[in-house]
């Protein structure tokens, strides 16, 4: 790879050259791609006898990420790490991916280096090819736009709906720990040292981990009613699960794992550390419903998914009121993070 454009900007490399240096990028496609980069559109082969699942999302500077703070490479992965965690959600297997990038004039080439960097080296984790994509011109922000498309059987198929009273919640690995890793970037020191915890949390919010191993697992043995990913934070996920199965819940605060580094930062600073974790996002773990009957299941499906807590936390309820035992006393369920979130006129 010639780096020797680096310090140069998009500008100055321009459009058609830039979208070659990406294409040098990429590693040559599996059999399953028919047409890739380099045509209007790509040409893949579905799997037989699956159906495809399509999601896509979007990081936007100054929204979603802040360049001071996460480095180029971060961000190129995290962008497909919300669509791989979108596809675990739904049980499927990752297969392709096309990316778009919207770029400042001033960004520099290798900036985009980076991102390609980090993206690239994700889907090769899991064996997601980069298909195609576009490229335009920014009037002001960077923004890396991911659209992931993955593969099921019909019966395979996790979604949001389907759970029922009784049903247990559960949740994957620890939460908590992406927003404290944020907020420690925002507000800790740099020449002080982070120590492991808080080295963990950092990197929980930098490089998240996609369960797609876990989603897989619960899809093909059927231990789970509904399944949704944590991007926006623990209690709008349950929130979330009740709404569509129009049932409640009741959660155990005692139950929640909650990330060493999380609770610390929040013990330092007089914040309730239950609270804080439920309501920060960017966890990209998995929270799904399953009967009772179906615990066995559930923790073949969590060996299967290797070195990987999975938490009972609660129950679903039929009255629909979202509980959260706390210290003791049966108190709301805390609000969760919303992109637009009304207010009081």
């Amino acid at each position: 790879m010639d780096h020797a454009l680096t310090d140069q900007t998009v500008t100055d490399l321009g459009e058609h050259a830039l979208i070659r240096r990406i294409h040098t990028r990429v590693p040559p496609p599996p059999p399953s791609v028919i047409l890739g980069i380099g045509d209007d559109a790509a040409v893949v082969e579905s799997d037989r006898g699956s159906l495809s699942v399509i999601t896509t999302d979007t990081m936007v500077e100054g929204v979603h990420f802040d360049r001071t703070l996460t480095p180029m490479d971060a961000a190129g992965g995290k962008v497909l790490t919300a669509s791989l965690s979108d596809l675990a959600a739904m049980g499927a297997t990752p297969r392709y991916a096309l990316l778009s990038l919207c770029l400042p004039d001033k960004l520099l080439v290798s900036d985009v280096d980076n991102i390609l960097d980090g993206l690239l080296a994700l889907a090769a984790r899991f064996k997601t090819a980069l298909v195609g994509g576009n490229i335009t011109r920014s009037g002001g922000a960077l923004s890396l736009d991911v659209t992931a498309v993955g593969s099921v059987k019909r019966r395979r198929i996790l979604t949001r709906t389907g759970t029922l009273p009784g049903d247990d919640l559960y949740v994957s690995g620890e939460i908590g720990g992406a927003a404290t890793g944020l907020s420690w970037m925002r507000d800790g020191k740099p020449d002080q040292p982070m120590g492991v915890a808080m080295e963990d949390c950092r990197h929980r919010y930098l490089w998240p981990e996609p369960r797609v191993r876990l989603g897989t697992q619960l899809g093909r043995n059927r231990a789970a009613r509904a399944c949704i990913d944590l991007s926006d934070g623990l209690a709008d996920g349950i929130r979330q699960l009740s709404q569509v199965g129009a049932v409640g819940a009741r959660i155990d605060a005692t139950l929640i794992p909650i990330a060493p580094g999380a609770r610390h930062w929040s013990e330092i600073h007089d914040a309730d550390p239950i609270l804080e974790a439920m309501t920060g996002g960017e966890d990209y773990e998995l929270l799904f419903t399953a009967p009772p009957s179906m615990r066995r299941r559930v923790a073949a499906a969590q060996r299967l998914a290797g070195k990987l807590a999975v938490t009972r936390i609660g129950q679903m309820t039929k009255d629909p009121a979202l509980v959260l035992v706390h210290n003791g006393n049966p108190t709301a369920l805390p609000a969760g993070y919303e992109h637009f979130r009304a207010t009081d006129s």
